[in-house]
């Protein structure tokens, strides 16, 4: 574990969920990847703070599935399973199909412009090969979609589900085979709103999830074969 973790101080936030947030992006972000151990007094030490809250943290991330708590040896980054992503996964496709069929009758010609230029602007962060970038532009797109459907409570379970889809997106951007097809979906989205295509845009909306669930799965059947190869 060498990356350093640096909290970023809020007086409105208790410390406990300063490092509960700071332990959980570094997993999102892959800074601490799957079967990194985490040691309490060597995180306290990195991070400045007791033993208290790190173990509180912990803890915590163990009942969102992001760290597996393992007896007499200690805590560990989880890895991805497949159950774990399918069922991320499918859920989001419901709801970003739902999101896409109330903005699909209540969006405006400004925010059609403002998602073609964010279409635009993922495009433009695939060209500059920057992940971080990439996942960024990708939800700022999204985003427009889940406001235009102008269904406060909807957007908020999108919003909690923003951080659970972190780590998939991650995983995805990085095979570069993928982004052009991303940048293709999107656009098509934008295509099927301006004119007025709400089964185009459906069926693009489900291919753009499944897609992302082909791959990653892909990935770590992948990976399990390379392990089982090595033992």
């Amino acid at each position: 574990m060498n990356s350093d973790f640096t909290i970023e101080f809020n007086e409105y936030m208790p410390l406990k969920e300063l490092v509960f947030t700071t332990l959980k992006k570094a997993i999102l972000k892959g800074e601490l990847q799957p079967g990194d151990r985490l040691m309490e007094l060597q995180l306290a030490e990195k991070m400045g703070v007791s033993r208290t809250p790190i173990r509180e943290a912990i803890h915590k991330l163990s009942k969102e599935g992001l760290v597996t708590l393992i007896p007499r040896k200690g805590a560990e980054v989880a890895g991805i399973s497949k159950k774990m992503l399918t069922d991320v996964l499918r859920v989001r496709m419901n709801l970003e199909k739902m999101a896409f069929s109330l903005a699909f009758e209540n969006i405006s010609a400004e925010q059609i412009n403002e998602l073609s230029e964010l279409a635009k602007a993922f495009e433009e962060s695939v060209e500059s090969g920057d992940i971080l970038k990439m996942t960024e532009a990708d939800e700022n797109f999204h985003f427009v979609i889940y406001d235009a459907a102008d269904n406060n409570k909807l957007r908020e379970i999108l919003g909690n589900l923003k951080e659970n889809m972190y780590r998939y997106r991650l995983e995805y951007l990085r095979n570069p085979e993928y982004r052009a097809l991303l940048i293709s979906e999107h656009y098509a989205m934008v295509e099927s709103l301006s004119e007025k295509d709400l089964e185009k845009g459906l069926q693009t909306v489900e291919k753009h999830i499944a897609n992302q669930e082909k791959a990653v799965v892909q990935k770590l059947k992948e990976e399990e074969e390379t392990k089982k190869s090595n033992e």
